[in-house]
């Protein structure tokens, strides 16, 4: 395989790792994008066509090269930073008269043929960027992005949300605190260590709040959706067509109702229920991941050659977590692989079926003293470059979640469900439940999302995988129902999101993208 294939599968893998919870010591996100080269250019207001110029060196620096046939154009407009009610800009409040900027990326085949439109994209996260993702998706599905008949059919266009990487960034949590939040343990028994997280939950969302002050509201995903559909008219599409993963299911959700009449095709994979709220989604997730380990576990007994630390994968993992709290093996650079940094290990390679291999290896060797690929794998997830710098993933990640988010379980009930999940899933159980501080402690209003039906909107396909462990399969029939639209399209596969991994998958979801043929009702996909 080349480099090049490498790394897109790789980047792949992160497309995959995007899930919905406001956790930073929880299954968040898995974020690892490379440096961001800035969306240059003068930002053309709402509503209005912007200026496009070329941007190779994005691609450059995210994959090393264009993609074959592919070119690059960037762009920005502004959008009001409340638009308050019924979506046209507020005249009261902490964001009015004041604008964000969002970066586009356009990219475009030398090929393009029959054009539809533009394909608008968004990763999930939330927190990751549409731009990247867009490069990432045009180099073909040779190396895991979009098929050519897509590609030749459609621009493919990423926007980095508000707040979001290039889009005016929230960024209020250093490294040092973010550092401490990933290596903390994710099952803090003691009184003292929960009350150690707490304090650390507490910090993050008073250094935010200092930042922001009373505009933190105004990150939510209601605001984002309609931010995407200014994306809508700049690229000059009366209709929007859009793929969104995990997160960016809730996305598209919220855009259905909003703009329902200006809906030409939604692809949602990875699907989020907008009606789960904190402790529901976070028990959700637990369950998701414990069901996905179990299914590593039993790979490793069945692939005892590939999986170094059968028979016994689960005792394998508990042992080296349960190590880690009382002797973290200390690598090269000084840095100790704690219990948080093998837990998120575990988290990361549960995303995709092709990590699981890796995860038995690095457990393995974390065993024989080295941690290197702990490190790697959790780095992956944490977004953590090797300098020890963050990007603002985790940041707007805090920053949309708890927006959105109107429940706050008190500390004291957090504390009873740690102790409740962790009988029923002893992996993840405590560390989702604790995970629900970093809302419970964050400051500022909240603004959440309408969960309705998208009344006037046309068939919208939801993608479910059974196996995913972070938007768990049984959420896919619930967003459907919510929508009233939705058409629910199944993968018996496993992992983070199904499009386009299966000739089954891509079939149908081409289809409907292109011609707008909606999958029969009930239409299961094989794993392979």
């Amino acid at each position: 395989m080349t480099r090049t294939a490498q790394r897109i599968r790789r980047v792949r893998r992160t497309l995959a790792g995007f899930a919905v919870a406001a956790l930073l010591t929880a299954g968040c996100t898995l974020p690892a994008f490379a440096p961001r080269t800035e969306v240059q250019g003068e930002a053309a207001p709402a509503g209005s066509a912007p200026t496009w110029r070329a941007c190779p060196e994005v691609a450059d620096e995210l994959v090393g090269r264009s993609a074959p046939d592919m070119r690059y154009e960037c762009a920005r407009i502004t959008v009001p930073r409340d638009w308050g009610a019924g979506g046209t800009p507020a005249t009261a409040g902490p964001g009015a008269g004041q604008t964000f900027e969002i970066a586009l990326l356009r990219a475009r085949s030398t090929k393009q043929r029959d054009r539809i439109g533009s394909l608008v994209v968004n990763p999930g996260g939330p927190g990751g960027s549409g731009v990247d993702t867009a490069v990432y998706l045009s180099f073909g599905s040779a190396f895991g992005g979009l098929p050519t008949d897509i590609t030749e059919r459609f621009d493919i266009v990423g926007f980095d949300p508000r707040g979001v990487s290039r889009s005016s960034p929230v960024k209020c949590i250093s490294d040092a605190d973010l550092d401490a939040s990933f290596g903390y343990d994710p099952d803090p028994s003691s009184q003292a260590a929960f009350d150690g997280f707490v304090a650390l939950s507490q910090r993050i969302g008073r250094g935010c709040g200092d930042r922001y002050g009373d505009q933190l509201p105004l990150y939510g995903t209601e605001q984002a959706a309609r931010d995407m559909d200014a994306v809508r008219a700049a690229v000059g599409d009366d209709k929007l067509t859009y793929l969104g993963y995990s997160y960016g299911t809730l996305l598209g959700a919220t855009y259905a109702q909003l703009y329902p009449q200006r809906v030409r095709a939604l692809v949602l994979d990875g699907a989020v229920d907008p009606q789960q709220r904190l402790v529901a989604g976070s028990e959700s997730q637990a369950r998701g991941f414990e069901r996905a380990f179990d299914n590593f576990t039993r790979w490793c007994t069945a692939n005892a050659a590939r999986c170094p630390i059968a028979p016994d994968a689960r005792a394998a993992v508990t042992t080296a977590i349960d190590k880690a709290k009382v002797s973290p093996v200390r690598g090269d650079d000084g840095r100790e692989a704690t219990a948080g940094w093998v837990f998120y290990a575990v988290i990361s390679s549960l995303y995709t079926e092709s990590g699981w291999q890796e995860l038995a290896r690095a457990i393995d060797r974390l065993a024989d003293g080295d941690p290197k690929e702990v490190f790697r794998l959790a780095d992956a997830y944490a977004g953590r470059e090797d300098d020890g710098h963050y990007s603002n993933l985790f940041d707007a990640n805090l920053a949309i979640n708890c927006a959105d988010e109107t429940e706050k379980p008190s500390r004291e009930q957090i504390r009873q469900l740690q102790s409740q999940w962790r009988n029923k899933y002893p992996l993840f159980g405590p560390a989702l439940a604790v995970g629900m501080l970093s809302c419970v402690e964050w400051p500022g209003g909240r603004d959440p999302y309408p969960t309705g039906r998208a009344a006037g909107a046309p068939p919208i396909v939801v993608v479910g995988t059974t196996g995913d462990p972070a938007t768990p399969y049984e959420q896919t029939p619930r967003l459907a129902s919510m929508l009233g639209v939705g058409r629910v399209l199944t993968w018996e596969g496993e992992g983070h999101t199904a499009y386009p991994q299966t000739s089954c998958i891509t079939a149908a979801v081409d289809a409907y993208l292109i011609d707008l043929t909606v999958p029969r009702e009930g239409l299961r996909c094989p794993a392979r």
